[in-house]
């Protein structure tokens, strides 16, 4: 397949980066995490430790040069909102650097945003007010990192009207799930096939499918008709990848940029965490020696807000009774008192008391484990408090019994809910 391969040039590409607003759909819901989104949007859900999903868009937006951003919220974003005033709001307006929260707030015909293409109709007016040139248009749910400025120039190159990034997948699993490209040699888009049971192969390779990631680049005019003439036709569930690219592939220039390491050439990492099986091993897949996102990267940093904490601390050294974390991840804040934590992420507060055992979890921030639990392929939603003696993973029958949620591959999700601890008073 053949693509345009940006130009080196960092001038270049920092005149297009300026050039650019990028809007970050982050309203989602995430129904398939089930009660880990009952209380929080998926952007807002918390993800490696320390950091939440949204604050890998953002980051990539800063370590590209986009800097102008605009977060489109909608579903239960206080937290996400919070989150954003807290840790992002750092920029200088006067320098036309920003990060500003667009909630739903019924700008256009009193509707709350009805699809992701009206998001964006219903802010036409604040995005001619900055007066871009390109849109970059963010799902606000993914954990990868990306440097939008190739994105930009491929875009630019290719003399398109929009861009879509994609990720290379077997057609096995893109089929029935993914919206899939159907490109020519060239990577110009023929056709946007909606989670199709035969999706559409590579040229030249007949294996693999592109994927859309729901990222897209579009010139700016370009933009504003498309939302616009969408917003005038009924019947349209007003969505980019159901509707608005299907209506204009065969009229104007769509391009698909594959997303590979810019290093290797090979697939980059990405991660749609939106079910609780994905979000526990994209997790997991952390605390390996060598894991494929690297979080330790100096030259791509991940920001985010967090609570100034304490270092982790290991107590006790006794034959039966000792501090310990093996091949895991401990945020800061945790106590480990006389306890074993192995192949697991703590993240930030957690407290983890005597002769208890974690193994193969994810414990969110703020939870506090009792003496002798026993814990094991579990996700332990942030501010439970489990008594001593509390066992979770260990039989899935009981879990359920329990009110506890079990999924297919055997992983347990427990929240303060399921407790009994009532963190969100409704009445």
């Amino acid at each position: 397949m053949i693509t345009a391969q940006p130009m080196d040039d960092a001038r270049y590409v920092s005149r297009l980066t300026r050039e650019t607003l990028a809007l970050i759909l982050a309203g989602g819901q995430g129904s398939r995490l089930r009660e880990l989104t009952d209380w929080r949007a998926k952007p807002a859900l918390y993800f490696g430790g320390k950091f939440r999903i949204i604050d890998f868009p953002l980051s990539n937006c800063i370590n590209s040069g986009v800097r102008r951003i605009g977060v489109l919220t909608q579903y239960k974003a206080h937290s996400l909102i919070r989150h954003l005033v807290h840790g992002w709001s750092l920029f200088q307006a006067s320098q036309r650097e920003f990060v500003e929260i667009l909630p739903a707030s019924q700008r256009v015909g009193g509707e709350w945003y009805r699809g992701t293409a009206d998001a964006v109709y219903q802010n036409l007016d604040i995005i001619r007010t900055h007066d871009p040139k390109f849109v970059l248009i963010l799902a606000g749910d993914h954990v990868y990192k990306m440097d939008y400025g190739h994105f930009l120039a491929a875009h630019d190159e290719f003399e398109a009207d929009m861009t879509v990034s994609c990720i290379e997948v077997p057609l096995a699993e893109a089929a029935g799930q993914l919206g899939v490209l159907k490109v020519d040699s060239s990577g110009r888009v023929l056709e946007f096939q909606e989670k199709p049971e035969e999706p559409a192969p590579i040229p030249g390779k007949p294996d693999l499918c592109l994927a859309s990631m729901g990222n897209y680049v579009f010139n700016t005019e370009f933009l504003y008709e498309q939302c616009i003439k969408d917003a005038d036709t009924p019947g349209t569930q007003h969505d980019f990848g159901k509707n608005v690219i299907p209506s204009i592939v065969n009229d104007y220039r769509v391009y698909a940029y594959p997303f590979r390491d810019l290093d290797t050439g090979k697939q980059a990492y990405w991660r749609d965490v939106g079910t609780l099986d994905a979000f526990w091993e994209a997790n997991m897949e952390l605390v390996s020696i060598t894991p494929q996102l690297n979080m330790y990267d100096k030259d791509w940093p991940i920001y985010t807000h967090q609570v100034q904490s304490p270092p982790a601390k290991f107590v006790f050294d006794e034959h039966d009774r000792r501090g310990e974390a093996i091949q895991s991840m401990v945020s800061g804040g945790c106590v480990v008192s006389g306890a074993r934590v192995h192949h697991s992420l703590l993240f930030s507060r957690c407290r983890v008391h005597s002769y208890s055992e974690v193994n193969d979890s994810l414990i969110l921030p703020d939870v506090d484990i009792g003496e002798r639990c026993r814990i094991r392929r579990a996700i332990i939603d942030r501010g439970s408090v489990l008594e001593a003696g509390t066992e979770i993973g260990i039989n899935p029958d009981a879990d359920r019994e329990r009110g506890f949620r079990v999924t297919d591959s055997g992983i347990t999700l427990v929240t303060p809910d399921m407790l009994g601890q009532q963190l969100h008073y409704t009445r």
